[in-house]
C-alpha cells in the first residue's frame, strides 16, 4: 500500500510544480507560499478531525514535538525556496534540482539514520545527480 501513497505523492507534486508556476504569475512568491500553506493546513486538520485522531495530541512525547517542528520549520523554509526558484526560473529546471532533495535524504539517512546503502542506492543517487545535470544545463 506504501507504493500506491507513494505514487500519489509523486503525482500530486507534480501537479503542485505546473499548478504553482501559473498560479504565483503576479503573486510574490512569499504571499503564494503562504496561501499554500493555508490549504495545506486546512486539509490536514480536516483529516485528522475526520478520523477522530485528535485525540493523539495529548500522547506525542517532547522528543516528538521538537522533531516535527523542526521538520515544519525545513519544510517552511523548502516552500518558501520552491515558490521563488518557480518565480524566477523554469519549472523544468526548478524541479530536477528540488528533487536532488532523494540524494541529500538518502545521503543524510545514511549519516544520521544510519540506514544501510546498497548499491542500488548507491547507482540510483549517481544516476538522479546525473540526470539532474544533464537537464539543467
Amino acid at each position: 500500500m506504501w507504493f500506491w501513497f507513494a505514487l500519489g505523492s509523486a503525482v500530486f507534486a507534480a501537479l503542485t510544480s505546473i499548478l504553482a508556476k501559473v498560479g504565483i504569475d503576479g503573486v510574490q512568491s512569499n504571499l503564494a507560499t503562504a496561501i499554500r500553506t493555508m490549504v495545506v493546513l486546512v486539509m490536514a486538520w480536516g483529516m485528522v478531525f475526520l478520523t477522530h485522531q485528535q485525540d493523539g495530541l495529548k500522547t506525542i512525547s517532547q522528543k516528538s514535538w521538537i522533531f516535527l517542528i523542526l521538520s515544519g520549520l525545513a519544510t517552511g523554509a523548502s516552500w518558501l525556496c520552491y515558490y521563488k526558484a518557480l518565480q524566477i526560473g523554469d519549472v523544468s529546471k526548478v524541479v530536477p534540482i528540488d528533487k536532488l532533495s532523494v540524494v541529500i535524504t538518502l545521503i543524510l539517512a545514511f549519516v544520521f539514520l544510519h540506514e544501510q546503502v546498497t548499491w542500488k542506492s548507491a547507482a540510483g543517487c549517481a544516476l538522479i545527480g546525473a540526470g539532474t545535470l544533464l537537464m539543467v544545463l
